[in-house]
């Protein structure tokens, strides 16, 4: 390069400059991020839609199945190994996300856990009757999403030693599986069938920025940053529920009409929901099957009891019904488990005959529920904010209005946080939440937090509270950092004044200061300064995010 010969601090200075413009140049910008976490909640966003249309479909189809299973069962068993193999698939890549996470954060799984997701409840998808814990990854509160090297290197491995022995491969081995899976199941052609989930196929042809061939996982994971990573992982859920989606429907199309008509006539009952508030009404729909629109049932109905029979039929409840449903409507006033029987009364229109088709149902009338989860602390602190979340099982959030004691309650980033900026009496606020059920405001539920005070940083010169110090290192320091140790919350103290002292001469030499910074006089005594000379920084005053006025500790150096 040079045509002459560099000095040895020559050299390290080309090399650092070198380090320099690689740092910029894979430096990733705010931008970048904050669109992949715009791209990645959307997606998030549309695969939670999905998710819910496909256990719309896998109810109805469960629901044909029980009406009649012969004709049915062949398809609806299908359709559950698909909705199986695809939840597979799904809980390896909400794993994977969990995994590189704990990569790139360096931390174990109790940290990543309790710090970036949330737990949530949702509906079984083969027994909407029942609620799942779900996880969710909070992408925004991950620190290092922009760190590329621990997670490239878990997906791809070394290149050199463990080629082809990264998580990335064994990723798109699933993925293969699965869609070859559902392309026999649809019996569609291998490349034209319109599936997704493609990765190193034959005709699928890769290229880096300048042109060379690569394969679908360097392609994709290559120093690719841990929010596209995650943004990947998701599109691939995506991806993996379009499949199952499209292969439910299938499967239920391929029943033919001549499937639905019914040797048997059975009473069916289809509850909105067996899980319901106190206060609110319990619906359900008593069908008959196989009987056209003109079909007027009567229904006798008896709250308690398992069966209609002789001894209890006095004291049933008769409902007409119409077009052959009929409507049911329990007030759910009492908590706990409730159940009730009943018989279906039509004319058989062959014989002119009055036929009774009994059933039976139960349902659980719950209390009111509210949970309220910090997100960082068990505790508010004062003058920083607070996030946390808020949920109720069985209300979607929209539906849910919280309020709060002191203080201010507000949304922030899907969730809510809470800014109290003075000190309560008692130090306790409460956040109780309501919501609108059947047009009526009911109260959830309550939930009480402690208020403390933000600890007080530790005030260091160098990263230094006591001990020897280089002068040049004193000097270049420049300045008192108010220094949080352990926190959770990003917060900052401000130094509003100090005292300088030290020995000059058997003097003691004191000097007030404003701020946090080494004045002039402060810096010109510093250079002055000998070896072992003692240097005091002492009545340090700093003003924190809730406004109060700390002392912090004394500083003591020795000039080495």
């Amino acid at each position: 390069m040079a045509g002459y010969k560099e000095t040895p601090r020559q050299k390290m200075i080309s090399m650092m400059y070198l380090v320099l413009y690689t740092l910029l140049a894979l430096n990733v910008s705010k931008e970048v991020l904050d669109a992949f976490l715009v791209v990645n909640e959307s997606v998030e966003s549309t695969n939670e839609s999905l998710s819910d249309k496909i256990a719309a479909n896998v109810a109805e189809f469960k629901l044909q199945n029980s009406l009649n299973s012969e004709k049915v069962g062949p398809y609806w068993e299908k359709a559950q190994q698909v909705v199986q193999h695809a939840n597979n698939l799904v809980d390896y890549l909400q794993r994977l996300k969990f995994k590189l996470v704990e990569v790139a954060e360096q931390k174990d799984s109790a940290f990543i856990a309790q710090n970036y997701y949330y737990d949530s409840l949702v509906p079984d998808q083969f027994q909407g009757n029942k609620m799942l814990h779900k996880r969710f990854l909070l992408l925004r509160k991950v620190p290092n999403k922009d760190r590329y090297n621990d997670v490239t290197n878990f997906m791809l491995g070394n290149e050199t030693k463990n080629k082809n022995e990264g998580e990335a491969y064994n990723m798109s081995k699933k993925m293969k599986i699965y869609r070859s899976y559902v392309i026999d199941v649809m019996g569609l052609n291998e490349k034209t069938g319109k599936v997704g989930l493609l990765t190193n196929e034959p005709w699928m042809h890769y290229e880096n920025a300048t042109g060379l061939k690569q394969n679908w996982e360097k392609h994709n994971f290559y120093y690719t940053i841990l929010a596209a990573d995650i943004t990947i992982l998701n599109k691939v859920i995506g991806e993996t529920r379009i499949a199952e989606f499209d292969a439910i429907n299938f499967l239920y199309s391929a029943i033919s009409k001549k499937d639905y008509k019914f040797g048997n006539v059975e009473a069916k009952v289809i509850p909105k929901s067996t899980y319901v508030l106190r206060g609110n009404t319990y619906e359900a729909e008593v069908l008959v099957a196989a009987y056209d629109s003109l079909a007027k049932p009567i229904v006798r109905v008896l709250r308690g009891v398992d069966k209609i029979t002789d001894k209890n039929s006095s004291r049933a409840k008769t409902i007409q019904g119409k077009g052959g449903l009929v409507k049911l409507e329990f007030a759910a006033n009492v908590a706990g488990p409730k159940k009730y029987a009943g018989v279906i009364e039509m004319i058989n229109p062959a014989t002119n005959q009055t036929v009774k088709y009994n059933f039976n149902a139960n349902y659980m009338v719950a209390a009111p529920s509210l949970t309220v989860a910090p997100l960082k602390m068990n505790v508010f602190y004062i003058g920083v904010e607070n996030p946390l979340a808020i949920s109720s099982p069985g209300l979607a959030a929209s539906r849910i209005h919280p309020s709060i004691t002191a203080g201010r309650l507000y949304k922030k980033d899907g969730n809510w946080a809470v800014m109290i900026k003075k000190k309560v009496p008692g130090n306790k606020v409460t956040i109780s939440a309501t919501a609108e059920i059947d047009n009526r405001r009911m109260l959830l539920g309550k939930a009480k937090f402690r208020l403390k005070r933000v600890p007080s940083p530790i005030a260091e010169v160098a990263g230094l509270t006591n001990g020897k110090i280089d002068k040049n290192t004193l000097l270049a320091a420049g300045a008192i950092i108010p220094s949080m140790k352990d926190f959770v919350f990003d917060l900052y103290f401000v130094i509003t004044s100090y005292t300088f002292a030290t020995i000059v001469n058997g003097d003691w030499v004191p000097k007030n200061v404003n701020g946090n910074r080494f004045t002039p006089e402060v810096l010109s005594i510093l250079r002055k300064s000998a070896r072992k000379q003692k240097i005091f920084f002492q009545n340090i005053q700093a003003k924190g995010p809730d406004g109060t006025l700390r002392s912090l500790n004394p500083i003591s150096l020795e000039i080495k």
